[in-house]
């Protein structure tokens, strides 16, 4: 039997409630936090980063499958919800919640995770891939299922999601989170 708690971890649970409080409409969505929770498990002793916390949903997902040995670091631009955010992982030495831009992220890399949900993923692609360390993982959502290859949005060829499903470095798919959504799924090559 699943218990409410496995189902949800309580700190998601403590997450959504900011985002509720706070008006912030943007967060991860349980499919996906799944995944990263997953991740995160797969990585015990790995440096697990996020581009874009919010109100820190997300980053609850990947906490929820952070292992005694990771470290957790995740940046977000807006002062209110990053401080919001911090204090959800308050009690956790293991977490460091960053104010500003990504590219703070540089100072901690290479990441065993990246779970790439905001500044970079479409701005610097290339630099994105480069944060990685050799077999690490890196998780982009927010894509809309297309049947066609070379993947299409809005009748185009979708670029961006093209880049990193053919980026030379990474081996890389797509999943199906839900019907109207899906997520690139991709791994450093060593």
């Amino acid at each position: 039997m699943i218990t409410e708690e496995r189902a949800v971890p309580p700190r998601v649970v403590a997450a959504e409630r900011v985002a509720a409080e706070s008006g912030f409409k943007k967060s991860c969505i349980p499919e996906v936090g799944r995944l990263l929770s997953l991740a995160a498990a797969a990585k015990p002793h790995g440096i697990i980063a996020e581009s874009g916390t919010g109100s820190g949903v997300g980053t609850a997902w990947l906490h929820s499958g952070l292992g005694s040995g990771a470290r957790l670091v995740t940046v977000e631009r807006d002062e209110e919800l990053a401080r919001r955010a911090a204090e959800v992982f308050a009690d956790d030495k293991r977490v460091s919640v960053l104010t500003g831009d990504w590219r703070l992220l540089e100072h901690h890399a290479p990441f065993d995770v990246f779970f790439c949900d905001g500044g970079g993923k479409r701005d610097d692609p290339q630099g994105v891939v480069e944060l990685l360390a050799p077999g690490g993982l890196l998780i982009l959502d927010d894509f809309t299922p297309s049947p066609y290859w070379p993947p299409r949005f809005d009748g185009e060829v979708d670029e961006l999601r093209l880049f990193y499903l053919t980026h030379p470095a990474l081996d890389a798919t797509e999943i199906l989170t839900t019907p109207a959504s899906s997520a690139v799924v991709a791994a450093r090559r060593l």
